[in-house]
């Protein structure tokens, strides 16, 4: 089935809201202060940021990218997170339509907004706190559950498995490493995503990680060339693990019966 165009509209308007709150989290979680107080406001002259201002992406670009009261430029990061959590959320309940896997959104989009939260955080301070990543273990198996008393399958065998494949691969190279060449956040985010993509399949959960790690080769490579980074610049790795999983959701499953169709085993 595929959703009407009102659904997905509502989707992403959702998901654009979540988003401006997701600002709030990259911003204030590193700094370990409170993500529901005080009120928002703007870093350069200290002026509330006003209702009429927080309306997801429209509210930037009548301001014009910046602020009301002292109009020093607003970042576009703002805008970008909003659209990005937007456009996911839209994808992915797409996505869990077109399946028949609507049971699976709810987790799916939890999941989302927490990736996109913790992949900017790496970005800009290379970790990924325990204060995002460890609710979402409990997170996960309430979701992984629901999805299975929806649909009368329980995969907990392909989860564990792609768990497992997932925190071992990673553990491993922090370990090896001594935590150079992966962050120990990495490796406790591992679990999560190994689970929800071997829940759909094994075979998502080995594309998922593949795809993180192509995805991390060709970026480093491509910042070597560009004389943007060293051999031995730290790069977080967070980022490629969520989007590698996302394309393990979309695509795990599709790929991997492709390959093993051309190879011949099945």
């Amino acid at each position: 089935m595929t959703l009407p165009l009102a659904a997905l509209g509502l989707v992403f308007a959702a998901g654009a809201i979540v988003g401006s709150f997701l600002n709030v989290v990259i911003h204030r979680v590193p700094r370990g202060e409170s993500i529901v107080t005080p009120r928002s406001r703007c870093p350069a002259c200290g002026a509330l940021v006003q209702p009429i201002d927080n309306i997801p992406v429209i509210s930037w670009i009548l301001l014009r990218g910046r602020c009301r009261d002292c109009r020093e430029p607003i970042s576009a990061r703002y805008v970008v997170i909003e659209v990005l959590t937007a456009v996911t959320w839209t994808v992915f309940a797409s996505w869990t339509a077109m399946t028949d896997n609507l049971a699976f959104l709810p987790l799916l989009l939890v999941l989302a907004s927490a990736g996109i939260a913790l992949g900017a955080i790496d970005l800009q301070h290379h970790r990924l706190p325990d204060v995002i990543v460890i609710p979402l273990y409990p997170v996960t198996a309430v979701g992984l559950a629901v999805a299975g008393f929806a649909s009368g399958s329980f995969a907990i065998g392909s989860a564990v498995a792609g768990a497992a494949v997932w925190c071992l691969t990673i553990g491993l190279i922090w370990l090896v490493t001594r935590g150079r060449g992966m962050g120990l956040g990495d490796v406790k985010l591992a679990p999560v995503l190994g689970a929800t993509l071997g829940w759909l399949s094994f075979g998502s959960a080995l594309v998922g990680l593949v795809a993180a790690f192509v995805l991390g080769a060709v970026v480093g490579v491509g910042l070597l060339l560009a004389g943007r980074a060293g051999r031995r610049t730290a790069i977080a790795f967070g980022p490629f693990l969520l989007v590698g999983a996302a394309l393990g959701v979309l695509f795990g499953s599709t790929l991997a019966t492709a390959y093993l169709s051309l190879t011949g085993i099945r």
